[in-house]
């Protein structure tokens, strides 16, 4: 062999040998389980955003995201206040079967000594097993004592407040980093901006060997709301108006982080709010827009959220969903995607969105039960709603109304529950009472946590 021929030789082999790594780095991407990121408001109204509809508040990087994703109109929560509803989304049950919501206590406190029990199995648990890095970032309210904390629960990480920032205890909100307060009281004009910085800092360390799962449940809009000086001023609706856009902002550094790292093609992106407006802070709460009541109710207006997911190339692009769907499906969602599986040693309240996402079919949730306090209010089943008590407005200290007969309203045509037609469909409200009654007959209420003290 001649000189030449065996320098063209070594060359290919050198070139083929340096290609492998590239090739096999690629299959590896395209084939490894898709990344997770769950970005969860507090207290954001389904009618706070561009995209679903406020005149004057400016979402640009959401409305982005819905264009380029795929926007749920019928999308609900497992409670309509903070700690029930993040039982319901990071277990996949109803908050009646795990003791997360009481009828002594509306949520978790300083002075709590429950929280969610070990036995509960969540989101970063089942993805755990199937070998992901997780992290918490944000508001918890799942229990603040150490044995309830998110590295309890299947995150290797946290960072953020361990309850509702208005919860003022041995001289103001604590800010934590795993299972130590690194400040107090926590400086809460910056908080949305050191949660976007950790998130994105976690989402910078990933590599494409394993994949990840990030929940950023945000402590804004809850009141008190607090802007940073770069988003003060900047909304013609006020502080409020600064706040949402801030999370706006929040929202585009970590879609463009996932961009600039190559994730993006194989991450599910979900946007989302843990209840409805808090419509007794006036000016300082957002809006339900068209919906019926807010925060605290089991109308429509405290517990249908403005949600959004976002896969680019997974995901038909500008896709609209009027079907249901629920924080609680984000559980089966995730496990089916990943590889995994939800526990079958309990009752569970997740459905698979999968075929939704990808275009493959209908959704599988055709029923709502709208909880709260430890008690079912009301239930929905397609497009008929029936009310068996409600509260609206919230009064903490009163008790519910008691509908006898119940309001039956027809939530497709009437989102706003504006006009109760019971009397002219019996047959409706008779066959959403069986619904209910069977319902009931598989529920065991777990022992109540939120009433335990310290």
């Amino acid at each position: 062999m001649s000189a030449a021929n065996t320098f063209r030789n070594i060359l290919r082999i050198s070139v083929l040998w340096a290609m492998l790594p590239l090739v096999n780095t690629t299959d590896r991407i395209q084939a490894a389980a898709p990344n997770f990121v769950i970005i969860f408001c507090d207290d954001l109204g389904y009618g706070d955003l561009g995209c679903f509809g406020h005149p004057n508040i400016r979402t640009p990087n959401l409305d982005r995201m819905a264009a380029d994703g795929q926007k749920w109109t019928s999308f609900y929560v497992a409670a309509p206040v903070c700690t029930p509803s993040r039982a319901g989304l990071l277990t996949g049950r109803l908050p009646i079967r795990n003791g997360m919501t009481s009828p002594k206590r509306v949520v978790l406190f300083p002075d709590s000594g429950g929280g969610l029990p070990a036995e509960e199995i969540t989101i970063a648990e089942i993805l755990k097993d199937q070998g992901y890095n997780t992290a918490c970032i944000g508001k918890w309210h799942l229990g603040h004592l150490p044995q309830f904390l998110p590295r309890t629960q299947g995150f290797d990480s946290y960072f953020g407040i361990p309850y509702s920032n208005d919860m003022h205890a041995n001289g103001g909100v604590p800010l934590m980093r795993n299972e130590d307060v690194i400040e107090r009281p926590t400086d809460q004009t910056t908080v949305t901006k050191r949660y976007t910085e950790a998130a994105v800092e976690f989402l910078k360390s990933q590599d494409a060997e394993t994949p990840f799962f990030l929940y950023l449940p945000h402590t804004m809009p809850h009141i008190p709301i607090f802007a940073s000086n770069d988003f003060k001023g900047r909304s013609s609706r006020g502080l409020y108006g600064d706040v949402v856009q801030e999370l706006d902002w929040s929202v585009g550094q970590i879609l463009q982080t996932l961009r600039d790292t190559g994730f993006s093609q194989n991450t599910l992106v979900v946007f989302t709010s843990d209840n409805g407006p808090w419509l007794s802070q006036k000016l300082n709460g957002g809006s339900a827009g068209l919906l019926r009541a807010g925060k605290g109710t089991t109308f429509e207006g405290g517990m249908r959220v403005p949600t959004i997911f976002w896969w680019p190339d997974q995901i038909k692009a500008g896709s609209v969903v009027t079907e249901m769907g629920c924080t609680t499906d984000l559980m089966a969602t995730f496990a089916s995607l990943a590889g995994g599986s939800i526990p079958n040693d309990r009752t569970m309240d997740s459905l698979d969105l999968t075929p939704v996402l990808q275009g493959n079919g209908p959704s599988p949730r055709k029923s709502m039960f709208y909880y709260t306090r430890g008690e079912l209010y009301a239930v929905r089943h397609e497009n008929y709603k029936l009310h068996l008590r409600s509260r609206e407005p919230v009064h903490y200290g009163r008790p519910p109304i008691e509908h006898d007969p119940p309001l039956l309203y027809d939530v497709e045509v009437d989102p706003g529950e504006q006009y109760d037609i019971a009397e002219k469909n019996p047959n409706v409200v008779a066959r959403l009472k069986r619904l209910i009654e069977e319902h009931r007959s598989g529920v065991q209420p777990a022992p109540d946590q939120l009433a335990i003290p310290l």
